[in-house]
């Protein structure tokens, strides 16, 4: 048997060192709390010195398979519990004493003993977590493994990621099988579609009159309007009028003004909330109306309450929140968040054409709970525009099943 002493901080440092150094079949035969360093007896540090050991000739491994258990983790388990239960009774010990027995001596003993059941504790979580790691990593297939590759390309959040693979995982343990390729393709198309549908199905209201349109400069609010709007007045027969609030980018209004020529609908500039119920008045013979507001910073809570302040209306509204592929994760995540306080639950991805990443729709969804209304791509006025739909969302985030 090969036994070897480690001095650490704390129990769960050991862990990997015993790992590493011992293998996986190691076990801890004893710990206790130690001090060390200092000067004259003074100054000294608590460590925790922990006794490791293996068999010297372990026997010889079994054909790899589809692992139920991993045998390392009960002998650990069993240690471990050999040790809580030497502190517990090393601590009823000093609880049972005589009174007069029970010196400041005796109440440091207990203090350390619980110390080392609250370590000990801490180690036995810690290796339930790599135990159930451990099975993980060794029942992952080629197929699962390329499917991870794929969703941490498509930079899908880690939870949702790590949940998805699991539940897969599961299943192929309980069949005791091996899923081909196109089996885990199937079974994570079908995963996230369970995810996702509770969110699907949801565009823009038709009981809505007026739709408000915020999002970061240069995320294709303008364009998109002019998308919907041409739907509305081509395709649906609907009188559509504008109203534009984006006075601070150059050329804004312009670019709008030139969309509601081309399609012969009334655009009326706002400066103020002041401004609006004017605007509204000369409307009032259009059946939907279309808000564009201007892009800022909306990483910036105070932006975002100055745009909130032009959405208020008397009609029957709600407001989409417009967010394009091309920005970073991060930084469409902390704009969904600003404007989700201020109720806003309905959002709108453009260039779609211009990335092939596409887990940031997914996260946003998730995480946020904000309903999908449309998928954009290109610069064609009215075509580049389609509703959200789960299967297509699908395919683009996983790709192709084949290689």
């Amino acid at each position: 048997m090969r036994v070897k002493r480690y001095v650490v901080n704390a129990l769960p440092e050991a862990v990997s060192m015993i790992k590493n150094e011992l293998g996986k079949d190691a076990v801890i035969l004893n710990t206790k709390e130690i001090k060390v360093g200092g000067f004259m007896g003074m100054f000294r540090k608590k460590k925790m010195e922990v006794i490791a050991a293996i068999e010297s000739n372990p026997s010889k491994p079994a054909a790899k398979q589809l692992p139920q258990q991993q045998p390392h983790a009960p002998r650990m388990n069993a240690a471990i519990e050999q040790l809580i239960q030497g502190a517990q009774m090393a601590s009823t010990a000093v609880l049972e004493a005589p009174e007069t027995d029970k010196q400041p001596p005796k109440k440091e003993a207990l203090e350390r003993e619980q110390y080392i059941i609250d370590e000990i504790r801490d180690l036995r979580q810690m290796m339930v977590r790599m135990a159930s790691g451990s099975s993980a990593e060794a029942a992952m297939t080629e197929a699962l493994g390329d499917l991870k590759r794929r969703l941490e390309e498509q930079e899908m959040d880690v939870q949702w990621r790590e949940r998805l693979i699991q539940t897969i995982l599961d299943k192929q343990m309980e069949g005791k099988t091996e899923f081909t390729r196109e089996q885990v393709w199937e079974l994570a198309s079908e995963q996230i579609g369970i995810w996702l549908q509770p969110f699907a199905g949801h565009g823009i209201s038709t009981e809505a009159r007026v739709v408000h349109f915020v999002g970061p400069t240069g995320v294709g609010k303008t364009t998109t309007i002019a998308k919907l709007a041409a739907e509305q007045t081509i395709k649906q027969g609907r009188k559509v009028g504008f109203i534009t609030s984006d006075t601070y980018r150059i050329a804004a209004v312009d670019q709008l003004r030139t969309y509601a020529n081309i399609l012969n609908v009334p655009l009326e500039v706002v400066f103020s909330p002041m401004d609006l119920p004017k605007a509204f008045g000369q409307l009032t013979g259009c059946e939907l109306i279309y808000m564009d507001t201007a892009g800022r910073n909306f990483r910036s809570e105070l932006h975002v309450s100055e745009v909130n302040s032009l959405l208020q209306s008397n009609e029957p509204s709600e407001t989409v929140l417009v967010l394009s592929m091309t920005g970073k994760t991060k930084d469409m995540a902390d704009v969904a968040e600003h404007f989700r306080k201020y109720g806003v639950s309905k959002v709108l991805f453009t260039k779609l054409d211009e990335t092939s990443v596409y887990g940031a729709i997914f996260n946003l969804v998730m995480c946020y709970e904000l309903y999908p209304t449309y998928l954009a791509s290109g610069q064609t006025v009215p075509d580049d525009i389609d509703l959200f739909d789960i299967d297509t969302y699908i395919q683009l985030l996983l790709g192709s099943k084949s290689r």
